[in-house]
């Protein structure tokens, strides 16, 4: 663990020292996010924050090859550094989009090829258990890998919306499943219990970590598309590596739970991206736009509509992503009843803080309505919500 510890302090010491110089540049080269319509900051901010995270992730894996507790992860194979590979490849992309604005055909067309490129070098599904059968056709992973991959990169690019989000829930997410990897790696092969998703997400959360600083609200910088591709591109190679720990040719009911956890966690680290980017494409569709044209009733707009401040709406949805991802990463390590039950007080807590404002509402409105009905002005102390510029308020369905 103090192996993990080290490079998650150096990813972050890092990402930390060098977002300032990143910051300086962009503001030198004009990276600067201008103010736009479905946007919540009021001034323009430098972004190509990414710069300084990928700058982290590199130096934490080039360091982690020269820790002899690693030997067994960088001598197996290339997939380390295909992984770091992929990591430059889409920050770059992230970088010249910030820069000149790339259309969505191009990002799709550099997200695939960095992907497939990690998946020819060995980053890949093994094998997939569904429903008891067991996929093992190299050609039918490695598209599954690819799509894996851009489908979670996507899911964190429409997530970055407010300060400290995308930062914060992919942190959370990456530190749940290095949790999980961490004991499934310890209890699987106690000689040697390194491996290479949990170095990915152990740097992946010093990245984060050394970046939230900077980034939450009110943030000096946004990490941009450098950013959240990368970190997308990250958590999603980090969820394929575990595959290579687990034999999910071995499905009887005793070890069902280990089998296909490495499925099911997955897509519980990233359910609240999933969730957004899942509602984005159907309310685009439904109103007759494609799924990249950019609106503002995702989730965190949503939390603000609700009268929550930009801070606890991004708080409010790191709660969401912890009670997610450790909630099912907690399954394979605790009793099944131990873990839903925690997991059940988890999610009445998130929906209590989530719905809280509108008791302040309900209550506002019953003052009103009965100083109306008196003919006297309304005083009540429910705190009268604002939204930033260029909000505007809707019906939540």
């Amino acid at each position: 663990m103090r192996v993990y510890l080290f490079i998650l302090l150096v990813a972050a010491a890092v990402t930390y020292l060098t977002t300032p110089f990143v910051r300086r540049l962009a503001r030198r080269i004009g990276a600067i996010t201008p103010v736009r319509d479905r946007d919540v900051h009021s001034v323009p901010i430098p972004r190509l924050g990414g710069t300084a995270m990928c700058l982290g992730f590199g130096v934490a894996i080039v360091t982690a090859s020269r820790v002899p507790f690693f030997d067994g992860v960088f001598t197996a194979d290339r997939a380390p550094y295909a992984v770091l590979f992929g990591a430059v490849a889409v920050c770059l992309l992230g970088v010249a989009d910030d820069l000149w604005g790339l259309d969505a055909i191009t990002k799709l067309a550099g997200q695939l090829l960095a992907a497939g490129v990690m998946a020819w070098q060995g980053l890949q599904l093994v094998s997939l258990p569904v429903a008891g059968l067991v996929v093992v056709s190299p050609g039918i992973l490695i598209v599954l890998t690819v799509l894996a991959v851009v489908v979670t990169i996507n899911a964190v690019n429409f997530v970055d919306g407010l300060d400290g989000l995308a930062a914060g829930v992919v942190g959370i997410s990456a530190a749940a499943f290095f949790g999980y990897s961490y004991l499934l790696s310890r209890d699987s092969t106690p000689d040697d219990y390194s491996s290479l998703a949990s170095l990915i997400t152990a740097a992946l959360v010093g990245c984060c970590a050394g970046f939230l600083p900077h980034n939450f609200n009110p943030a000096r910088i946004f990490m941009g598309d450098s950013g959240s591709m990368l970190i997308g591109l990250l958590l999603a190679t980090s969820t394929v590596a575990i595959s290579l720990k687990v034999d999910p040719t071995v499905v009887e009911q005793a070890q069902i739970v280990p089998a296909f956890l490495p499925i099911v966690l997955p897509l519980a680290v990233v359910a609240l991206p999933l969730i957004d980017l899942s509602l984005a494409v159907v309310r685009r569709a439904r109103a007759g736009k494609m799924f990249w044209q950019p609106d503002k009733m995702h989730l965190h707009h949503r939390m603000l509509q609700l009268g929550h401040s930009h801070a606890r709406a991004v708080l409010i949805m790191y709660v969401w992503t912890a009670t997610l991802a450790f909630g099912v990463a907690s399954v394979a390590f605790v009793p099944p009843r131990t873990a839903v039950a925690g997991g059940a007080a988890a999610v009445v807590v998130a929906i209590a803080l989530t719905l809280g404002p509108l008791r302040g509402r309900r209550a506002q409105a019953v003052a009103v309505r009965r100083a109306a009905a008196n003919g006297t002005p309304a005083a009540t102390d429910a705190p009268e919500v604002t939204l930033p510029a260029g909000e505007h308020r809707e019906a939540v369905r």
